[in-house]
């Protein structure tokens, strides 16, 4: 009886057979067509999922949370530096995960996101060095933070790189340096850890935001082409530049990089956000005194307008008073007005 039922089974050479016979009918390769369109659908469905914004968070919150877990307390510096972290982290949590320096789909297709994460990790590079260099130091001859001194340079590591080491892991690295000086800032036997919310220290880091967002803008400006007049050194009659220039220039965003600077725009705007609500929590007394405050809360309504829903299913380019809308002109406008009331604050802050 066993004998029988071996007998009935196709060897490997007929199954072999069989399967270059389904070929020849078209079956098989019908099959992996099938196959391909349901791989492609979910990726797209999966592309569509990882491509959606993180939502905000509470910065106060989000401090109160990680003194709980660290067994210690909310003090002064508490929120910018949980803001650094919060941010850092949700670059790296977000469904799925880093996308920056994916080499395989869906993520290696997305390049909104990316761009999106490109603007969030400037913007955190840039508080990462102001609290090394300025808010964690009394002077500019005291000593740095050894927790910050080992957290900025990680931060700033290759975004593309895809292993040995990767990216993530660099940047955890570095939330765990960061996290480490926000347990030791609550420390009182620990007073080698300092964060000073001073007026000059807040003016150090909006002066480097500023030019962050007038970079932005500008870019987010000439998604239509401009001619622009060479301004570089007006203001000096004896001011001088490497190689010359043309006096009359046409800037123009390159159309396939006009979604990417959108993006990149909100992805920076996002984490202003934050960590300008951190800044109204640790400086409230430095804005209470300069009378500051709804000067700074008044940035962060026109950062907050960036993120409204874009409501088309792509980055429209319209020409400034044409049919289309422009979606980067208006993202320019809000980056604009919240840059020249950043400058307005720093020269508030400024002020005796």
């Amino acid at each position: 009886m066993n004998n029988t039922d071996s007998t009935l089974k196709p060897t490997p050479g007929e199954r072999l057979q069989d399967w270059r016979d389904g070929v020849k009918d078209g079956k098989s390769w019908r099959w992996l067509l099938i196959a391909l369109v349901i791989y492609l659908l979910l990726a797209l469905l999966v592309g569509l999922y990882w491509s959606m914004a993180p939502s905000r968070f509470d910065v106060s919150d989000h401090a109160a949370r990680l003194a709980a877990e660290d067994g210690t307390r909310v003090v002064t510096g508490s929120a910018t530096t949980a803001a650094l972290v919060g941010v850092m982290e949700t670059l790296l949590d977000k469904p799925g995960g880093y996308l920056s320096n994916d080499r395989f789909p869906p993520g290696l297709w997305l390049d909104n996101i990316p761009s999106w994460e490109h603007g969030a990790l400037i913007q955190s590079r840039d508080l990462a060095r102001a609290l090394r260099e300025v808010h964690s130091r009394s002077q500019s001859q005291s000593t740095e933070d050894k927790d910050l001194a080992e957290a900025e340079p990680r931060f700033n590591f290759n975004s593309r790189s895809w292993m040995l080491p990767a990216s993530e892991s660099e940047y955890r690295a570095g939330v765990k340096y960061v996290r480490s000086y926000l347990k030791r800032l609550a420390d009182d036997d620990a007073s080698d850890a300092q964060f000073y919310a001073r007026a000059d220290n807040l003016r150090y880091w909006l002066n480097t935001v500023d030019t962050r967002l007038g970079s932005l803008s500008q870019r987010l400006s000439a998604s239509v082409g401009q001619r622009r007049l060479n301004t570089d050194l007006a203001g000096d009659d004896s001011a001088r530049q490497a190689t010359d220039s043309p006096g009359d220039m046409i800037v123009q965003t390159p159309w396939m990089e006009i979604d990417n600077v959108f993006f990149e725009a909100r992805g920076a705007a996002w984490a202003l956000i934050h960590f300008l609500k951190a800044a109204e929590v640790d400086f409230a007394d430095v804005l209470e005194k300069k009378n500051a405050r709804v000067s700074l809360q008044q940035i962060i309504r026109e950062l907050e307008a960036t993120q409204d829903t874009v409501w088309s299913p792509m980055v429209l380019n319209g020409t400034g008073f044409g049919v289309l809308a422009n979606h980067s002109l208006v993202m320019a406008n809000y980056l604009s007005r919240a840059n020249a009331a950043i400058i307005d604050l720093r020269d508030l802050l400024a002020q005796g």
